[in-house]
C-alpha cells in the first residue's frame, strides 16, 4: 500500500493511513475469557475511582463525539467540538478513563447525529498504527469500534485525529481528554486527585464582547492563541475551585493537550514533592520540584502534601498566559500552621 501526503496545507504531513487503515476483525481468544466490565469515566477536574482489582479485565469504554456552542469565557461563546460519555453531553476536556495493565480495551464511538464533521480518537496508550484513529473514524449518526491491549502503564493523552478538515482544527476545537493506565498494583492511596488539561484556543482577530467566536486556522499555524485555559473555559478553576484540607496529600493529573505550546506547570506557595515527568509512572519519580515542563500532547502526574491553609494559584509559568486564562485555584481549608507559614509585623 502506498503512501502520500496531501498538499492541502491543512493536511500537510498527515499521512493517508489515518484514514486507510485496514480493519481488522476482533477475534475471540484470551480476552473473551477475562471478566467484562464497563469502566467509570468522569468530566474534569474528577477522577475515576482507583482500580482494586488485580487481575485484568475486559473493559468497555462508551464515548460520543459532540458540536456545540458554549462558554469559553464570562464574555465569550465558542463552537466547541469534543467528546462525552455515552448519553452524556460533551465537555472540554472529554472524560477521564481509568484502567491497568493488561486489560483489553473496547472503545465504542459514538458521532451524534447533529454533528456536521466525522470524528474519530487517537490514543497514546495504544500500540497499533494511528493510535486506533483509523479503525474509530465514524460519521454524523454513526458508531465506530476498536479493542486494544493496554501494554505500558502511564498517563496518556487521546484527542481527535481526523484529517478533515485538518487534525490541528480538531484538537484546537476541543476534542481531547485522559486515559490513566494504571500499573500492576496500583497507585498508592493519597486523600484527593484532580484531572486538569490546559489547552489553546485559536479565535478570528476582531470578536467582540458577547461574540461567538470562531476558530482562526491562520493564528493556529501563527501560534497566536486568543485563550489559554485550564478545563475548556477561562475561569472554569476559579467559579469551581479545587479543594482539599491542611494534611490532605493531592495527586494531580495534568495533560497540555496544546496544540502548539510546552507548558510550564507551577503552583503558586506549594512544592511538587514527586513530579513523574510525561506521565511516565513507573520511572523513580523526581522530588521537590517548582515547575514542571509538560509538553503539548503529552502529560505529568504530581503528588504533594499540602501544610498551610489558604487559596493558590495553579499557573502556567509562562506568566503572560494567565491573562489568557490559564489561571486556576486551589482552596485550602483548616488550622493554621504557624511553624510553618506565619506573617511578621
Amino acid at each position: 500500500m502506498s503512501i502520500s501526503f496531501s498538499r492541502n496545507v491543512r493536511n500537510a504531513g498527515l499521512i493517508s493511513a489515518f484514514v486507510i487503515a485496514p480493519c481488522l476483525a476482533i477475534a475471540p481468544g484470551a480476552a473473551s475469557a477475562m471478566e467484562t466490565i464497563k469502566a467509570v469515566v468522569t468530566t474534569a477536574p474528577n477522577v475515576p475511582p482507583p482500580i482494586t482489582r488485580t487481575e485484568p479485565a475486559n473493559v468497555l469504554v462508551e464515548l460520543e463525539a459532540h458540536e456545540w456552542v458554549g462558554n469559553l469565557s464570562d464574555d465569550n461563546k465558542y463552537k466547541f467540538w469534543g467528546f462525552g460519555s455515552a448519553g452524556a453531553a460533551g465537555t472540554v476536556p472529554g472524560p477521564m478513563i481509568r484502567v491497568m495493565v493488561g486489560d483489553t480495551v473496547e472503545i465504542n464511538l459514538k458521532n451524534d447525529k447533529n454533528s456536521k464533521e466525522s470524528h474519530n480518537i487517537d490514543f497514546h496508550a495504544v500500540n497499533g498504527p494511528g493510535g486506533g484513529a483509523a479503525m474509530l473514524n465514524t460519521e454524523p449518526g454513526q458508531e465506530s469500534k476498536l479493542r486494544f491491549k493496554a501494554l505500558n502503564a502511564g498517563l496518556y493523552f487521546y484527542h481527535c485525529a481526523t484529517p478533515s478538515p485538518s487534525i490541528p482544527e480538531h484538537i484546537a476545537n476541543g476534542m481531547y481528554g485522559a486515559i490513566l493506565v494504571e500499573p500492576v498494583g496500583g497507585l498508592k492511596k493519597v486523600d484527593k486527585e484532580f484531572y486538569v488539561v490546559q489547552s489553546e484556543f485559536y479565535t478570528k482577530d476582531g470578536g467582540k464582547k458577547g461574540d461567538t467566536l470562531e476558530f482562526s486556522f491562520e493564528n493556529g499555524l501563527a501560534e497566536h492563541p486568543s485563550h489559554v485555559v485550564f478545563n475548556g473555559m477561562a475561569g472554569a478553576l476559579i467559579k469551581n475551585p479545587l479543594k482539599a484540607k491542611v494534611g490532605d496529600t493531592i495527586r494531580m493529573f495534568y495533560i497540555n493537550a496544546g496544540p502548539n505550546h510546552v507548558a510550564s506547570w507551577h503552583i503558586i506557595g506549594e512544592i511538587f514533592d514527586r513530579v513523574y515527568p510525561e506521565g511516565a509512572l513507573i520511572s523513580p519519580p523526581l522530588q521537590n520540584i517548582q515547575t514542571t515542563v509538560v509538553p503539548a500532547g503529552g502529560s505529568s502526574m504530581a503528588e504533594f502534601k499540602v501544610e498551610v491553609p489558604g487559596t493558590y494559584l495553579n499557573v502556567d509559568h509562562s506568566i503572560f498566559r494567565i491573562a489568557k486564562g490559564a489561571v486556576g485555584l486551589l482552596k485550602v481549608e483548616g488550622a493554621e500552621q504557624p511553624d510553618i507559614y506565619k506573617g511578621l509585623k
